[in-house]
């Protein structure tokens, strides 16, 4: 079984540990550096970015989590992904582990959020996506590899090696698909070390 962490400071964990529980992983809710240890991969969840980076710093998080981000499988989800982004408009990226840039509430205030139904790579049918106060990828660098897309064309989910980013909210939908993903690159991960 594998030990998938969810970083515990703020937002939507609880969806997530609930999601991994459901297909058959261990949950661990991360809250201090030393949960890190043996854990094999590892969700930042939703929530507000900005935040989350405050109290991952108080707490002596931040240093550690950018340590187990650069080598182990870490999956941002919205505010997850602006933390894991090397580039964020307008303000000082945050882990800057993936090669990725983002634009925060790209799509406006929480009264703007919307779902929708994506094709992602891999995926025979589409994917019901919840987008609240959600970034966008507004690039990638060349090793990232563009899942999904917006009708319009804008980047909604990349993956870079061991590293996973979605701009919504997968958590709040029943479709596990994007956290067996995830355990795969995990289980791949693993594999190799």
């Amino acid at each position: 079984m594998l030990n998938i962490g969810v970083l515990a400071l703020q937002g939507d964990f609880a969806e997530h540990a609930a999601m991994l529980r459901q297909i058959g992983a261990n949950p661990i809710e991360v809250r201090k550096a030393e949960q890190l240890a043996d854990l094999h991969g590892l969700i930042i969840p939703g929530g507000e970015s900005t935040t989350i980076s405050r109290v991952a710093r108080a707490s002596g998080l931040y240093e550690p989590l950018r340590e187990f981000a650069a080598r182990k499988p870490t999956w941002g989800t919205c505010a997850g992904a602006i933390l894991l982004a090397k580039r964020v408009t307008g303000q000082e990226a945050h882990l800057g582990v993936m090669d990725i840039a983002v634009t925060r509430n790209a799509f406006g205030r929480q009264i703007d959020s919307f779902s929708t139904e994506l094709l992602v790579e891999g995926f025979e049918r589409p994917l019901r996506a919840v987008f609240i106060r959600a970034p966008i990828i507004e690039s990638v660098g060349a090793g990232v590899r563009v899942l999904a897309r917006l009708p319009d064309g804008r980047i909604v989910a990349a993956q870079q090696g061991h590293l996973l980013a979605t701009a919504f909210h997968p958590e709040l939908t029943p479709d596990t698909r994007l956290h067996t993903y995830f355990l795969d690159i995990c289980h791949q991960q693993r594999v190799m070390a």
